[in-house]
């Protein structure tokens, strides 16, 4: 038996030793227990204070692991991980918007939000996981699609400058609240944090419904399908390694769920990031045509433009906010 499984010890997937990805899996694997099993063993609403101290938690736990991509893969490894990182956690502040207008729509009470966000997590780890080994491989054997990720990415920018943002849709009118309708009763009430139930029909026995609960959920993992569409071409426009591109996917998506409580209440005051992340956008999408056709463009530059960029967005916007605050901010007052 250990004769059979001793070659698996040294293959490769994607680059990397299998091993590698076992253990990251086992170690988001423990993060999430931990996050379910100990820090919210009882559903409450998160407050401030909890919600910095674990975000702070998830950004030292991605901090160190950078770390030790920079000591075990080198400099350039470290850096691309960290500035992978950095657009990702940016570009996914829009999905706090939408998860606080999905909430909103369901009227999820604060103490089981959480609940919906966790499980959540593990649906964005399999659809990135899947989306992020299909961009890999076309990368792999088809080059110039990277040319293609370039000029999407500057034409996404492009439409961040110019587009005014659209009124959001009622969540609970949407489409993948329908299908599920077709398949499982739905009810209003809720049976605590649990997302079915069995409640009396009008003949007298039991049927299983669900909750609230879950059509928040599925909505909610419609919604990080939409933005993986965009935010990862991005990443792997930064790096084509796609133990790095899915390592700070998911660190990225633990940490925006862990200050989501936070952030719905202060990310409208981020007026000018909007403009920050379409010109990150287009920095990366022109670095992919200059890398190809002229030469390497050293990672602390990525890192340096992305971290400048973003951080003088933030500043801005907290020292003089925007006259006129985006929409969806008003929407959700």
């Amino acid at each position: 038996m250990l004769d059979q499984l001793w070659p698996l010890v040294g293959a490769t997937f994607l680059g990397q030793p299998i091993l590698v990805w076992c253990g990251f899996l086992v170690l988001i694997g423990a993060l999430l227990t931990f996050d379910l099993r100990v820090l919210n063993r009882y559903d409450h609403t998160i407050g401030f204070m909890e919600s910095l101290r674990t975000t702070a938690l998830y950004v030292a736990i991605a901090l160190a692991f950078g770390g030790l991509l920079w000591a075990t893969m080198g400099a350039e490894a470290g850096m691309l991980f960290v500035t992978a990182y950095l657009v990702e956690e940016s570009l996914s502040l829009d999905n706090v918007f939408v998860i606080s207008t999905i909430f909103a729509a369901f009227a999820i009470p604060p103490k089981y939000q959480h609940r919906v966000l966790f499980w959540g997590i593990i649906g964005v780890v399999v659809m990135r996981g899947m989306m992020i080994l299909l961009g890999s491989v076309m990368v792999a054997r088809f080059h110039w699609i990277l040319f293609l990720f370039g000029g999407f990415l500057i034409l996404t920018g492009m439409k961040m400058l110019t587009a005014s943002p659209a009124a959001a849709e009622d969540p609970s009118k949407s489409k993948v609240v329908a299908l599920a309708k077709r398949f499982i009763p739905l009810t209003h009430e809720f049976h605590g944090h649990a997302f079915f139930a069995r409640v009396p029909s009008k003949k007298g026995n039991l049927r299983l419904v669900a909750t609230p609960l879950l059509p928040a959920l599925l909505v909610v993992e419609t919604a990080d399908l939409l933005f993986a569409v965009d935010s990862i071409p991005a990443v792997l426009a930064i790096s084509t390694d796609a133990f790095i591109v899915f390592s700070s996917n998911i660190f990225a998506v633990l940490g925006l769920r862990a200050l989501y409580s936070v952030l719905s209440v202060m990310v409208g005051r981020f007026g000018y990031l909007r403009y920050a992340l379409a010109g990150v956008l287009m920095f990366i999408g022109a670095k992919i045509f200059w890398v190809e056709l002229v030469g390497p463009i050293h990672a602390v530059v990525s890192l340096g433009v992305t971290v400048l960029v973003l951080g003088g967005a933030i500043v801005l916007s907290l020292l003089r906010p925007p006259a006129q605050p985006p929409v969806k901010a008003e929407a959700e007052k």
